[in-house]
């Protein structure tokens, strides 16, 4: 049926390393023989964790250059259905290098290389042929170099004309310019959302302050789009706010191994149970139990082995 399959749009795909150390070191030599080779990004993550929780799912994006067959590659082993315009353009890769010692994460980021003339066009000619046949539209990350600020609002737009719903965990002018097309939800990040709307605060911010500014604006937001406004923060509280009412969501802390793709994995969750039950708290649950699985895997953007 229409209504139980999604789109998962990304227009920054990623090559993902991730890489294991006993113990890293600054300024030495770091080996490993424990490590991973991903299609990854987030729209391709949240597809993933999509398909391992049974539900029929699709990603757009766009693609090029001499890595694509590879790319393409590790997403026909992942069983992912992966609709693509070509772009002229080399995929980036980014890697994750995981310490074991003291399980810190960190992640190194090429900035993506700019797409070729139409390609934007081109995005939009695949996903007007799709948008008829989904029933719910995830749009996720930043987009590439090359891409007009009116592809993720048109999309939004063209989406909502046909009755699918929107589920947008973007920021900036992408977020701010659908807003005026309704989409269902909004989920940044709290970092994300607030350099959007409060660049001045600071978003690590825990006084009181700080967080009424969150709610105030999160409520104005709502109210303006119509939409629900989800704010996940790592693994604190899931913030919310349906224009009526803001709502704190506690999270169960879990032992991370690698929590790169953990915010996808509590996307295609929250999305999953969202179209299904319509209830928030048990979307938020959902999308929380995502989120932590995907922190105890070793590869990004993955629930189970």
């Amino acid at each position: 049926m229409r209504s139980d399959r999604f789109l998962a749009v990304c227009l920054n795909p990623t090559l993902q390393k991730t890489l294991f150390f006993s113990k890293l070191g600054r300024d030495s030599v770091n080996r490993t023989a424990e490590h991973f080779l991903d299609a990854s990004g987030k729209g391709i993550n949240v597809a993933r964790v999509l398909g391992q929780l049974g539900r029929s799912a699709a990603h757009l994006t766009q693609l090029g250059g001499s890595l694509r067959p590879l790319f393409l590659d590790l997403c026909a082993r992942d069983g992912l259905d992966v609709r693509w315009a070509e772009s002229g353009s080399e995929i980036r890769f980014c890697y994750t290098a995981i310490d074991r010692s003291d399980r810190s994460v960190t992640e190194l980021v090429e900035e993506s290389a700019p797409v070729g003339a139409g390609t934007g066009e081109r995005v939009l000619e695949l996903f007007d042929s799709v948008r008829r046949s989904i029933g719910t539209l995830i749009v996720s990350g930043t987009k590439a170099a090359g891409f007009s600020d009116d592809i993720v609002p048109t999309m939004t737009r063209l989406a909502k004309e046909v009755g699918v719903r929107v589920i947008l965990d973007v920021r900036g002018q992408d977020l701010v310019r659908s807003l005026p097309f309704g989409p269902d939800v909004v989920k940044p990040n709290l970092a994300e959302f607030v350099s959007t709307y409060l660049p001045d605060a600071r978003a690590d911010s825990a006084d009181s302050a700080f967080k009424e500014a969150v709610a105030e604006k999160a409520g104005a937001v709502a109210r303006e789009s119509g939409s629900l406004v989800v704010l996940t923060r790592g693994a604190s509280a899931v913030w919310t706010h349906d224009g009526s009412a803001f709502r704190e969501f506690p999270i169960a802390a879990v032992p991370p191994v690698n929590t790169t793709g953990s915010g996808d994995a509590f996307t295609a969750g929250f999305s999953a149970a969202f179209s299904g039950v319509g209830s928030l708290a048990a979307a938020v649950a959902e999308g929380a139990r995502c989120g932590a699985l995907n922190a105890a895997q070793p590869r990004p953007g993955v629930i189970r082995a």
